[in-house]
């Protein structure tokens, strides 16, 4: 995408330096942390969707469970506040990469993940949580001529596995989203939705206290281990210990307490802009008059969506990277990635040349080699964790939370027996060879988007062994 001239600094310029989601009436009051010695049956650390569909799970798995969920922040102010509320049914990241990687489970992987979705929307009318779903299918963009055969391969793959996708051509993609970028799409109505992430958080806590799961906000933990007996765990947090008999680690991109997660997940800078909202005559400039998800065909790719008060969401593009698997508030702003996201925005969108954004942010996305979430077990079977969703979280971490409960419960199920779960994808090398090795992958996604799509020595040697770097 070649950058126009327009000069982006006012359209930035009052834009507050958080999360939209985050920033809007409804937060919940705030937990109190955990500051004394407590007993458990589960603990669960992390507050997000993980966390909080594992509470949820095991709650309904057995009333009488006595479960806590431990949050270093406040619920949801993560990935889980942070991200674009694209609700994907995929747990493979896309049928391509489930195909490449689970060749002979893919079509069950599929229906697992079809399931997965339905029942997630089924669990939010049953605890009435309002996320302001809607179910509008979803256009990816070619914003170049050598992506229309990949969404065309796209198209013909999804058909395979009968979902409910075409291919439009340049014209008719362009007359349902007016931008001059576009030169085809793939449109598909099955398995994707739009919902208000932090809404959804919320709503997930209520559901939880609603089942008696107690909740403590501000507690991060710093350090898990066995009693000397080896019967109980002990989870020390910066103030309190709870002793419980099983612990389930939902922390995905921040610092894993186990070495399998430090050694196979990554944390991923994305970074999201929101405009202010658009007048009718503005949204009738761009139509989009379905308001579906948008995203585009690129290796750096971006997405957008529309708000239920009509902003435009805009994230994507510029992962990034820090080394030692940085990781802190100061990290969600970035300048050049922000000023980046704005100048590209309005390529697209030339017609929106006098909007301007009102919120701008950045938060972490766990990502793995293939691409998929981890799953497994420590400590001789009493911790169980699900992490690296690699940006299609948001209905995913509800099975992630089903597949770790059920590691707990030490009994095999169908979800444990899957090849997806007991083969786990390849660590990534250790520092400084992990920063040198994803920037070196970085680059090279850039320079083949750049050059057509050709991928060059690096990411071909990679594609042999099935490992990559994405968000």
């Amino acid at each position: 995408m070649t950058a126009p001239t327009k000069d982006v600094s006012k359209s930035l310029a009052d834009a507050s330096r958080t999360s939209f989601w985050l920033d809007q009436p409804g937060q919940p009051i705030a937990q109190p942390p955990l500051r004394d010695s407590i007993d458990t049956d589960l603990v669960i650390v992390g507050g997000g969707f993980t966390g909080l569909w594992a509470a949820i799970q095991a709650k309904e798995d057995d009333p009488d469970r006595d479960v806590i969920v431990v949050e270093a922040d406040r619920i949801g102010t993560g990935a889980s506040g942070r991200n674009g509320g694209f609700v994907s049914a995929s747990l493979t990241h896309g049928l391509a990469n489930g195909v490449a990687h689970f060749p002979t489970e893919i079509h069950h992987l599929h229906e697992l993940g079809l399931a997965n979705f339905d029942s997630l929307f089924t669990s939010l009318d049953r605890y009435r949580i309002d996320a302001h779903v809607e179910q509008t299918g979803e256009l990816t963009f070619a914003t170049a001529p050598w992506q229309v055969p990949d969404l065309e391969e796209a198209v013909a793959l999804g058909q395979k596995f009968g979902e409910s996708v075409q291919f439009l051509d340049g014209a008719e993609a362009r007359s349902i989203v007016h931008s001059p970028t576009y030169y085809g799409a793939m449109s598909s109505q099955d398995g994707v939705a739009l919902v208000d992430p932090a809404r959804l958080a919320w709503g997930l806590l209520h559901a939880a206290e609603s089942l008696g799961v107690r909740v403590f906000e501000h507690s991060p933990v710093v350090s898990i281990n066995r009693d000397r007996r080896g019967s109980v765990m002990l989870v020390h947090c910066d103030g309190g210990t709870a002793r419980t008999r099983h612990v389930l680690l939902a922390t995905n991109a921040f610092p894993g307490l186990v070495p399998a997660i430090r050694a196979r997940v990554v944390p991923v800078w994305d970074y999201v802009l929101m405009t202010e909202p658009l007048t009718p005559t503005q949204l009738a400039a761009i139509g989009w008059s379905g308001r579906q998800g948008l995203t585009d065909a690129a290796n750096q790719f971006h997405y957008y969506r529309l708000t239920h008060d009509d902003r435009v969401l805009w994230g994507g593009y510029d992962a990034v990277y820090y080394r030692n698997n940085g990781i802190g508030p100061e990290l969600a702003q970035r300048d050049e990635t922000h000023q980046l996201l704005a100048t590209q925005f309005f390529q697209t969108f030339p017609q929106l040349a006098d909007v301007r954004f009102t919120h701008r942010w950045g938060g972490p996305i766990a990502t793995t080699t293939r691409f998929t979430l981890t799953a497994g077990t420590a400590h001789r079977g009493r911790v169980a964790y699900a992490v690296g969703y690699t940006g299609l979280g948001v209905a995913a971490s509800r099975f992630g939370a089903r597949v770790a409960l059920d590691l707990l419960s030490g009994v095999p199920t169908e979800l444990t027996r899957l090849k997806f779960v007991t083969r786990k994808p390849l660590p990534f090398p250790p520092e400084p060879i992990r920063s040198l090795a994803i920037n070196l992958t970085r680059r090279s996604i850039a320079s083949a988007d750049a050059h057509d799509g050709r991928r060059g020595l690096w990411l071909r040697t990679l594609d042999r062994f099935g490992v990559g770097f994405d968000s």
